[in-house]
C-alpha cells in the first residue's frame, strides 16, 4: 500500500486529506511542519509528499529542499492556496503544484501519476 505524507500546519486540513486517502486506499503519514515533515521522511519509507508551502517556522520550499536532498527521487507535491507561488523557481523542484481545495481530485490525479512514474501502482477508488 503506498504511504503519503500529507504536511499542513491546519489539523483539519491534514484531516480531511487524511480520510480521503485512507478512502482510496492509501497509508497516510501526517506532519504539522516542515521540520516535522523531514523527520518523517526520514523515520518513514514515503512514496509521495503532499506538501503545504505557507508555514510557520520551516516552510514548505525550505522543506522541499531538506526533503529532496535527503532523496531527491521522492516526489514532492506542493499543496498551497497561493497559485503565485508557481513563479517561485525554488519550487520548480516539485513534482506537482496543486492549489489547495476541498475537492481533492486534482490531488489525487496528481498523486497516481508521481506513484505511475515510480513505478508503483496506485489504489483505485472504490466505486460509489
Amino acid at each position: 500500500m503506498p504511504r503519503i505524507l500529507v504536511v499542513d500546519d491546519e489539523a483539519g486540513l491534514r484531516a480531511l486529506y487524511t480520510q480521503e486517502l485512507e478512502y482510496v486506499g492509501y497509508e497516510v503519514v501526517t506532519a504539522e511542519s516542515g521540520s516535522a515533515a523531514v523527520a518523517a521522511v526520514e523515520d518513514h519509507d514515503i512514496d509521495v509528499v503532499v506538501l503545504d508551502i505557507a508555514m510557520p517556522g520551516m516552510d514548505g520550499v525550505e522543506a522541499l529542499s531538506k526533503i529532496l536532498a535527503t532523496d531527491n527521487q521522492l516526489p514532492v507535491i506542493l499543496n498551497t492556496g497561493y497559485a503565485s507561488y508557481q513563479d517561485d523557481f525554488m519550487t520548480w523542484a516539485a513534482e506537482a503544484y496543486v492549489v489547495k481545495s476541498s475537492d481533492v481530485s486534482e490531488l489525487l490525479e496528481r498523486i497516481n501519476e508521481a506513484l505511475t512514474k515510480r513505478g508503483i501502482t496506485p489504489p483505485q477508488r472504490p466505486s460509489a
